[in-house]
């Protein structure tokens, strides 16, 4: 019998959607009975993390904890988070619930590693970046991050709240060519990979027709790692 997901989400709603439509596409699935059961808790009272962390909000932890224990009672058997700054407060959760929560930092680590990836570059919000929750994470699986300069990380949050958290879609209306740059600049520093660690970006640079090889998707991560713990299979032949 497959396990359940629980999403917490809210963190933005187009991310939770986002998380949930891959876990979808990537099952091996025949029939609506061959899918994983998920429960969603989109929790948009949850305060901004990056606030948080740099001391601007109240603390998100009362709302996720609160989340988590809702997915908890509502039957599911494993958490995801829909949001990568959120993982610097897993900690202060992890231990008041009764069930294992999946975080998206080591597994994207742990396919780091699996693929001899020595320098990775991460474009994320300053609250990711500023909590180390990357950075620490790679570091013990012996992994160089790159982060952008101080102008570069200002176009990065631009991207994130000022465009699509915001619901703008329009590619005409998004930095596509200094986002491009910005992708080259951190390449020739020796970026091996570049990590789209926020669960925005990926939306962002899908918008943009941005796609390469060296782009990893931490969500996307995610969502094939929690497919493989609820005891489904990906489709294809691609494990990771």
């Amino acid at each position: 019998m497959l396990k359940t997901i629980g999403i917490m989400g809210g963190m933005g709603p187009a991310a939770t959607v986002d998380l949930m439509s891959r876990i979808i596409s990537m099952t091996d699935a025949a029939s609506d009975q061959e899918h994983i059961p998920m429960i969603v808790d989109s929790n948009t009272r949850i305060p901004d993390r990056t606030g948080a962390i740099q001391g601007l909000c109240e603390s998100p932890v009362p709302e996720m904890l609160a989340s988590a224990r809702r997915l908890e009672t509502a039957g599911a058997d494993f958490i995801i988070i829909a949001c990568n700054t959120a993982h610097y407060f897993v900690p202060e959760i992890r231990d008041k619930i009764g069930i294992p929560i999946l975080e998206m930092p080591d597994e994207t680590a742990k396919l780091l590693k699996l693929n001899g990836i020595d320098k990775a570059g991460v474009l994320a919000t300053d609250g990711t970046l500023e909590s180390g929750v990357y950075e620490h994470t790679l570091e013990r699986y012996g992994i160089q991050t790159i982060c952008p300069n101080e102008e570069q990380q200002k176009l990065v949050m631009s991207l994130i709240y000022d465009y699509i958290k915001k619901g703008v879609t329009d590619v005409s209306e998004l930095p596509c060519t200094e986002i491009r740059n910005l992708v080259g600049d951190l390449g020739k520093e020796g970026a091996e990979v570049l990590l789209l660690a926020c669960t925005e970006l990926p939306i962002a640079f899908s918008i943009m027709g941005l796609r390469s090889e060296v782009f990893v998707d931490p969500t996307m991560v995610l969502a094939k790692s929690a497919i493989r713990m609820a005891g489904a299979h990906i489709r294809g032949s691609e494990d990771y």
